[in-house]
């Protein structure tokens, strides 16, 4: 029989009223080699923070009393950013949770260089007056895309509800029920699109939308033809669809302009094993589209942004509109979607990290699984090499299964494993198959290969922390 239970939260309240104060522990001389150096404030805050999860540790039954190390604990918690580098060994190249498309060299160094300093993000040097912070940019994506004019906002959400909302507040939109999609985090594309003013016209089936649906739903009211491209799902089987290229030319007999939320922003196609097809925004352009929006960190693999490309009078509206003020993007996204436009203009689209990295053969995949399972050998953890799966991810190309190779490991508690990976000094972020613990090197870099090896051998038990 166990102690009563008054006696159990005796204990307990005793080891509470024990705790020390913030001032006793300032003075405590154990602590002054730990905190020397360490700026008061900082040295406050990691004081509370150690008290604090003393004190909720023993409000969960846990009786360790409070000792120096909870300090230590607290210290590192505090000099570690909360938003870090990781390495991704999920086989998701896009993986929205772990920011999306990683930005190439030349557009990391174009951020730093703007950052450092003062830039000309809204003056005209040639003029010396008051500038565009979007002139950087709108060359390249007219050049790019071949559309007339163009427009940088914060994501593509804000493109679309900015759209709607200068072209077709208080009018109706003509879009299929079919592609009325949800996108990340639980929002809704039609909850976006009503918040622009816009009445919603639902045209069509789930799966089968006719060009005579649009067609008999325009009226005197009607104030865009949408079209939205379903890239975080698919539809397959029984199903029709109206073409771009099909609502251009019924948009231009009523005198309708046609929006097309493009979404994933492929520049240039999407060549690699088990991609499949990917329209492009230049397409969406040829077709006939009067405006097209599409993501800047998706496939087109720069930062995050919503660009909009389009008829130059139908932008000059949307850029007048206030809302364009409140979604504008800050100097940082221009000087990263610059300099990645500026890959594709050069011709380069393999200098950018996701068309990289989406393109690999399964030749170079597979020499890659074998170098980190060599690497996890010299760490003394044992792993196989079998061929996976991944995906693109970010809600892009959702039948696309990509060939890979991955280090499986078979540790027995995978949950428990993964997590312990996550919390080392470089997070590695992995997935679980089967019951086992799968490394996909789609997204690992060569020089990323020993750091993986050196977290999973800390993560593996019997290994020290």
């Amino acid at each position: 029989m166990g102690p009563p239970s008054n006696s159990v939260d005796g204990g307990k309240n005793a080891l509470l009223r024990a705790l020390p104060s913030i001032e006793q522990l300032l003075r405590r001389p154990s602590l002054e080699p730990l905190l020397s150096g360490v700026p008061r404030a900082r040295a406050v805050s990691a004081l509370r923070l150690a008290v604090d999860r003393v004190r909720a540790r023993l409000l969960q039954g846990d009786t360790r009393p409070f000792d120096d190390a909870d300090v230590g604990e607290a210290l590192t918690t505090l000099s570690t950013p909360g938003l870090r580098a990781v390495l991704n060994a999920t086989g998701v190249v896009l993986h929205t949770n772990l920011g999306r498309a990683p930005l190439a060299p030349e557009a990391v160094a174009r951020v730093a260089e703007v950052a450092r300093g003062y830039s000309n993000l809204e003056y005209d040097l040639d003029e010396g007056e008051r500038g565009s912070r979007h002139a950087p940019v709108v060359g390249l994506l007219r050049q790019l895309t071949g559309a007339e004019d163009a427009l940088v906002v914060n994501n593509c959400a804000g493109a679309v509800l900015l759209v709607l909302a200068a072209l077709a507040s208080g009018r109706e939109c003509v879009v299929s029920r079919g592609e009325l999609v949800e996108i990340g985090g639980g929002f809704r594309v039609p909850d976006v699109m009503r918040q622009s003013g816009a009445r919603l016209v639902e045209v069509g089936t789930t799966n089968r939308t006719r060009l005579s649906d649009y067609a008999a739903a325009v009226g005197h009211d009607t104030g865009l033809l949408v079209k939205v491209h379903r890239s975080n799902f698919a539809v397959v089987g029984f199903t029709e669809e109206a073409s771009v290229g099909a609502l251009a030319t019924l948009g231009r007999e009523r005198g309708v302009p046609v929006f097309q939320d493009l979404g994933s922003g492929a520049l240039v196609p999407m060549v690699g094993e088990g991609m499949g097809q990917e329209p492009t925004v230049a397409q969406g352009v040829a077709e006939g589209a009067d405006v097209v929006a599409f993501s800047g960190d998706k496939l087109l693999g720069g930062p995050q942004a919503g660009v909009v490309v389009g008829r130059s009078a139908l932008l000059a509206r949307i850029k007048a509109h206030p809302l364009t003020r409140a979604l504008r993007v800050d100097k940082l996204t221009v000087a990263a979607l610059e300099a990645t436009l500026e890959l594709y203009r050069d011709g380069k689209p393999g200098a950018v990290p996701t068309y990289r990295l989406l393109t690999q053969s399964s030749q170079e995949l597979r020499a890659r699984a074998l170098r980190l399972q060599d690497l996890l050998a010299e760490q003394g953890v044992g792993a196989r090499v079998d061929g996976v799966v991944g995906q693109v991810g970010g809600g892009a190309m959702p039948l696309a299964r990509l060939p890979s190779f991955a280090c499986i490991l078979n540790v027995g508690a995978p949950e428990s494993f993964l997590e312990r990976l996550r919390a080392g000094g470089m997070p590695v972020i992995g997935r679980i198959a089967d019951g086992e613990v799968v490394l996909d090197v789609r997204c690992l870099a060569e020089e990323e290969l020993r750091s993986v090896a050196e977290g999973v051998a800390t993560a593996s038990p019997g290994k020290p922390p």
